[in-house]
């Protein structure tokens, strides 16, 4: 069966979906996105990521697209003509066709590109059990990592060179030696003295929508943490190292670059957080009317 996208007004199989090529996304990144996780035909925290969509937009002055609530219904859509249960929808907003220009264009109206694609639950929580690899690289990015832009070369470039070591993800160090956050997820650690730490939402880092939660709910179980800056020297001697985001959950790392962390299996921390957040997503997402496990 053909995967169907919507793609500026229509829907149609991937093969035939298509964009100008003088759309600014595909010339000059100029443009936004959002993944919302489905987990057993349940939205995952839909309102929030939609929050950060619209605050993006906003942030480079791209005009809204639509409504909100029409933007919803083709969500839905999407994942109903996909028959997708447990995966994920992928939403990008461009500035939209214009002659080639870097200075923005007056009368340009917005592209929308929106797909869903699969991704079971089962195997994340699997690789969850024996936790994964991170190692370290020069964060290179530009200064508003805080908004979701589809500019995402130096993001490719941490990625591949995990992919390359044999690892799950890899975590930037800016120049005062402090980590960031991870080319596709948030970092945390969990001090000796048994803290959950992650890095402050600034310029600096995406604040996650999975982050987000994982703060609540770390409250909510009677867990410290802390919102601050940690050095690499930190990580490599903490307890426990985790990494979160809609696609990785709550993910315990057992290793950066070559330092185990802690015993060299995931901690009580992630187990607990982990526990806690599929808990949450079964008792609090929002179910997609009409969606059928296959």
């Amino acid at each position: 069966m053909a995967r169907i996208a919507f793609v500026n007004g229509r829907y149609a199989p991937l093969s035939e979906s298509m964009v100008n090529i003088e759309d600014r996304g595909y010339q000059f990144s100029d443009g936004i996105y959002e993944v919302i996780a489905l987990v057993d035909g349940c939205l995952v925290d839909e309102t929030p990521h939609l929050d950060r969509l619209w605050r993006s937009l906003s942030e480079l002055k791209i005009s809204e697209p639509l409504s909100r609530p029409a933007l919803k219904l083709i969500i839905r859509e999407v994942l109903r003509r996909n028959y997708i249960y447990d995966g994920i929808v992928y939403i990008q907003v461009t500035r939209g066709v214009a002659p080639r220009d870097h200075a923005f264009p007056q009368e340009a109206k917005p592209s929308v590109v929106i797909y869903a694609k699969r991704k079971p639950l089962k195997k994340l929580l699997q690789k969850a059990k024996t936790g994964v690899h991170v190692i370290t690289v020069p964060d290179q990015r530009w200064q508003r990592c805080d908004i979701k832009t589809i500019s995402l070369l130096p993001n490719c470039l941490g990625k591949q060179q995990a992919v390359e070591q044999g690892a799950y993800e890899a975590w930037q160090i800016d120049q005062q030696g402090y980590v960031t956050e991870g080319t596709s997820s948030n970092a945390w650690i969990v001090t000796a003295q048994g803290v959950l730490v992650t890095c402050p939402a600034s310029q600096n880092i995406l604040r996650g929508i999975t982050r987000d939660r994982i703060l609540a709910l770390a409250q909510s179980c009677g867990l410290g943490y802390e919102e601050r800056l940690f050095t690499l020297e930190e990580a490599y001697q903490a307890r426990e190292a985790m990494v979160s985001s809609a696609t990785s959950l709550a993910m315990p790392v057992i290793k950066i670059d070559d330092h185990m962390v802690g015993n060299g299996h995931p901690g009580d921390f992630a187990s607990v957080l982990l526990e806690a957040y599929c808990l949450y997503m079964k008792e609090k997402s929002v179910p997609v009317p009409g969606l059928r496990r296959s």
